[in-house]
């Protein structure tokens, strides 16, 4: 059994449903079966079902101090589906500021599981719900809300599958997608996705021909989903987060784990290899891991995660070389 304990993590949060004002020392309770945050260097961002990261984005770092947008996979009108985070970490202590930010321009999404950053624009995004939609979203001057650009499908949706996983990648002037269905336990591996991607005059995403691989998880093993996040890595690795959810109050268990590759000539061809036996980077032991970011030229990837009734949490970890 696990013990019931309370953690005072200094935050300020703005969520659905309430807000907390900056440097206040918010009592965290994590109850039977929830990750407990301690010294492992989480730093809590929300602290109910409303607030659990599902995709997040890095937009900017500056030392230690990392702007980040993330997805909230709520469902409800009116609740948080992408907010602004600014995010300080160091030996000095962690805060995260949570701005969240209006939706615009459509009917409000159901179960946003991925956010990106388009390469080569200024506040333009691409966010995947479960279902396999994309929005490309732009955020707007006054910089309070995201103004939907265009909505479109993921191409070659299979049946059944539940998309947690998205990402972009840059080479040579030319775009790629890769993107991901969860899979689920023993029964169904992760299905990868890839296909060039490139924006008509009217920003809708235009996907080239698909290429599909299957994923297992090395880690966790039970009652696991086997992508939960995907990002690549200046080199071209390939990191997948793979995380274990027995319930809306866990116990939770996480991995990141080099997966493959993924390449992109000169002539836009995608190449999608996953490894035969993939080697886990890192395991995060009481937390359901559901983003990550590889920030380009650190080595630093940001990790969020969609603790459920525990609300969400980042940290950092040395992982993108």
């Amino acid at each position: 059994m696990r013990i019931r304990k309370t953690v005072l993590t200094t935050i300020a949060v703005l969520c659905a449903g309430g807000a907390v004002a900056a440097g206040t020392e918010v009592p965290v309770t994590r109850t039977s079966g929830a990750p407990v945050p301690a010294a492992t260097g989480w730093t809590q961002v929300g602290h109910d079902v409303r607030s659990g990261i599902s995709g997040l984005t890095v937009t900017s770092r500056t030392g230690n101090t990392y702007r980040v947008l993330i997805a909230l996979d709520n469902k409800r009108p009116g609740e948080n589906r992408i907010a602004r985070l600014d995010y300080r970490a160091g030996e000095s202590g962690r805060t995260a500021t949570v701005q969240p930010l209006e939706w615009r321009g459509g009917a409000e999404p159901i179960d946003v599981e991925a956010i990106e950053s388009v390469p080569g624009t200024v506040d333009e995004y691409l966010a995947v719900s479960s279902r396999g939609l994309v929005y490309h979203l732009v955020v707007t001057d006054d910089g309070k809300a995201v103004q939907v650009r265009d909505l479109s499908p993921l191409p070659a949706i299979g049946p059944g599958d539940n998309f947690e996983s998205f990402t972009l990648v840059s080479r040579h002037h030319k775009l790629a997608a890769v993107w991901a269905d969860r899979g689920e336990g023993d029964g169904r591996p992760a299905t990868l996705y890839a296909a060039s991607l490139s924006f008509n005059e009217y920003g809708e995403s235009v996907f080239g021909k698909v290429t599909k691989a299957a994923y297992r998880a090395p880690y966790p093993t039970q009652d696991v989903r086997h992508a939960s996040d995907i990002s690549v890595t200046d080199s071209g690795r390939l990191l997948i987060a793979s995380a274990s959810d027995e319930g809306d109050d866990g116990p939770f268990d996480s991995a990141v784990s080099d997966a493959g590759s993924v390449s992109l000539d000169r002539s836009g061809r995608v190449r999608l290899t996953v490894a035969q036996h993939p080697r886990v980077l890192r395991k995060f032991e009481g937390y359901k891991v559901e983003a990550v970011d590889c920030v380009s030229g650190s080595g630093t990837a940001v990790l969020g995660t969609d603790d459920e009734n525990a609300g969400g949490a980042l940290t950092t970890a040395r992982i993108c070389h």
